[in-house]
């Protein structure tokens, strides 16, 4: 499995080029100008023609391309147009809040979306079963930003359980940083109610990034289930005379599950892209907020930047997937 997985890590390097490439080419295609962008709305010709000299976008772009790629190998992102610091920083301070923001989201996922998957199989055919298909096809076809809205207007405008965006109340001083994540700072400075504030706030904004995924995680475990549940070896457990919660868990579930694993690996890696739009509605200060700003002053620096951290969540995603199929599945080996 080492070997396997130092392959795969290998490749990860070549992977990375590869999207770092077309990034770098699809983002200079659009009809912006970044050097106009950074000398701001009131500057001369003569200004932005200077500032262009300085960011070398007055070079041929295969050479704008070579002197990317060799700063890219030395681990340096450039710098970015809007704020002039190293996007390497940048990342390093936006990316925390939308580790944290999915995770929770994956978390809720898991516990809400596979048992209402199993319940389904188990009931299939019944009134719960149509019930939790109706929701699910429900979840699935929602607008992520009316969700986000709503869920706003309800538990914040109606009901005033939940705040309304941010990451701490106003009045929350943020724990001491460590790893950047508020909910995980926290049990680490032993600050519970820091903790139970960051929760509050996280709540809405990973409810409604996960909600979509809920959806298809309840349908692929129903759908495993089904199938594992007319196996040979599950009416083997039935006729031995165990338990149905035994049968159903221990034996149907794990095998159910490997479908659902590959989703979840997969959709981890458009969950970095998707929190654009949450983090936009919920003014949570991650990589969407980042990339949304990026995206409307041509910083194009910042723009590669975090669309290479999404490229690279998405492959340890799914590397990390290959690594449980041996977890659920003794039956599969690495060659």
């Amino acid at each position: 499995m080492l070997r396997y997985i130092g392959r795969r890590l290998a490749l990860l390097v070549l992977v990375l080029l590869g999207i770092a490439t077309i990034t770098f080419f699809v983002a200079y295609l659009i009809p912006a100008d970044p050097a106009k962008a950074a000398a701001g709305p009131n500057a001369g010709p003569a200004q932005v023609a200077s500032i262009r000299h300085e960011m070398g976008l007055d070079r041929p772009l295969l050479v704008q391309y070579e002197v990317f790629i060799t700063h890219l190998l030395q681990g340096n992102l450039g710098i970015s147009i809007l704020t002039q610091r190293p996007v390497r920083d940048m990342l390093a301070d936006y990316l925390p809040p939308t580790i944290e923001l999915v995770l929770v989201a994956l978390l809720i996922d898991i516990v809400i979306g596979v048992p209402i998957g199993v319940l389904m199989a188990v009931r299939s055919g019944g009134l719960t079963d149509g019930l939790s298909r109706l929701i699910t096809s429900l979840g699935v076809g929602l607008p992520v930003f009316w969700v986000g809205l709503m869920l706003q207007l309800v538990f914040y405008g109606r009901l005033s359980w939940l705040p309304a965006s941010g990451q701490l109340g106003i009045f929350t001083t943020a724990p001491p940083k460590v790893t950047g994540m508020y909910l995980v700072d926290a049990l680490i400075a032993r600050q519970p109610d820091v903790f139970w504030d960051a929760f509050q706030h996280i709540i809405a904004p990973a409810f409604t990034l996960a909600l979509g995924l809920l959806a298809v995680t309840a349908r692929l475990t129903r759908a495993g289930m089904l199938e594992a549940l007319g196996q040979e070896y599950v009416r083997t457990a039935r006729g031995k005379g165990l338990k149905r919660g035994e049968v159903v868990f221990k034996h149907a579930l794990r095998n159910a599950l490997l479908p659902t694993i590959t989703m979840l690996g997969l959709q981890s890696g458009f969950l970095i892209s998707g929190t654009v739009l949450v983090e936009s509605v919920f003014s949570w200060g991650g990589l969407g907020n980042l990339l949304y700003t990026a995206l409307q002053q041509a910083d194009f620096p910042v723009i590669i930047g975090v669309t290479l951290v999404g490229a690279l969540t998405f492959v340890l995603a799914n590397l990390l997937v290959d690594v449980l199929y041996v977890v659920f599945d003794p039956r599969i080996r690495f060659s």
